[in-house]
């Protein structure tokens, strides 16, 4: 498995853009990283969903860069500049040992993709020293199968988002056109894993729960991408957000440079009622946003 990743930083293939730069000699590609381990903050956080951050917190680690550029990210501090600790694969393994002994329910990788090689190498070294708390694999859901299957027997949760179901809308948001088929694809390959999830006492040992931020003025295209999870993920759990905040470049689109409506909201549970979505969970309407990336500061749960 470490070979194969490593292999794919020559001519990077780590997620679909493909971009086939050689990280390994210092060139980046559209996620803005090379071969260095970035981690822009580590802490326990509780603004997960219920069985993820339960009564004890996520300990959730955010790496820096990504692989999409969606112009609304609420992490595009570090998401899209290169902001944070240029720590080694064992730093990394320390890191997600000192959240266990805070007790944390799990380990929480977010936006991991780009940077697999060293965080699977950090993993081995911290399960050959003790961590045995579940991984969250926490992604935009831009992933290729391939790499969905390399992570079957280390990954215990699948934290994925189900973002765009029309290709245009892909583009204009987050210049990807061809989110909406690699996506499915993703998840489907996600759902044979982990369709069948395990809970103890409420916080989540295996599965998968998939995300979906309602945007403005694209209403319509939520409720499709809701009825495609209601009939090709039966089992798994749907966590429906209304936390959209217009950030970053968000301001220069009209049609998204404001937060939901009431109206919005409501036609939005009304459908997820009508279709009958009974696992999960939808945010109560104008969710309090302290918990979002923008206000993340750096540090390494020390």
């Amino acid at each position: 498995m470490q070979d194969s990743l490593w292999k794919r930083l020559e001519k990077c293939s780590l997620c679909p853009r493909n971009c086939n730069v050689n990280r390994l000699k210092g060139q980046r590609g559209i996620c803005g990283t090379d071969k260095e381990l970035v981690v822009y903050s580590a802490f326990i956080h509780r603004g997960e969903e219920p069985p993820i951050s339960g009564e004890n917190g996520s300990g959730t680690i955010f790496f820096s860069g990504c692989s999409l550029r969606c112009i609304y990210c609420q992490n595009h501090k570090f998401s899209h500049k290169i902001s944070g600790y240029t720590i080694t694969h064992q730093e990394l393994a320390e890191i997600m040992l000192r959240l266990q002994d805070k007790k944390a329910h799990n380990i929480n990788l977010v936006t991991p993709t780009h940077l697999l090689p060293l965080i699977t190498a950090a993993l081995i070294k911290a399960f050959k020293k003790g961590l045995v708390i579940p991984i969250v694999y926490n992604t935009s859901g831009y992933e290729t199968t391939e790499i969905i299957k390399i992570l079957e027997h280390i990954v215990d949760i699948y934290l994925t988002d189900a973002k765009y179901i029309m290709p245009n809308t892909a583009y204009r948001l987050s210049n990807a056109m061809d989110y909406p088929r690699i996506n499915h694809e993703a998840i489907m390959e996600m759902y044979s894993q982990r369709k069948n999830s395990h809970l103890n006492g409420g916080i989540m040992e295996k599965g998968m729960i998939i995300r979906h931020l309602v945007i403005p003025n694209h209403i319509e295209e939520s409720k499709q991408i809701l009825l495609w999870l209601k009939k090709y993920t039966p089992s798994s759990y749907i966590s429906i957000m209304s936390q959209y905040q217009p950030y970053h470049k968000a301001y220069i689109y009209p049609e998204i440079k404001r937060r939901l409506t009431k109206n919005e909201y409501y036609a939005i549970k009304d459908f997820i009622d009508k279709i009958g979505i009974e696992k999960g969970w939808l945010q109560e309407f104008d969710t309090n946003n302290e918990l979002a990336g923008i206000h993340i500061t750096p540090g390494l749960a020390s």
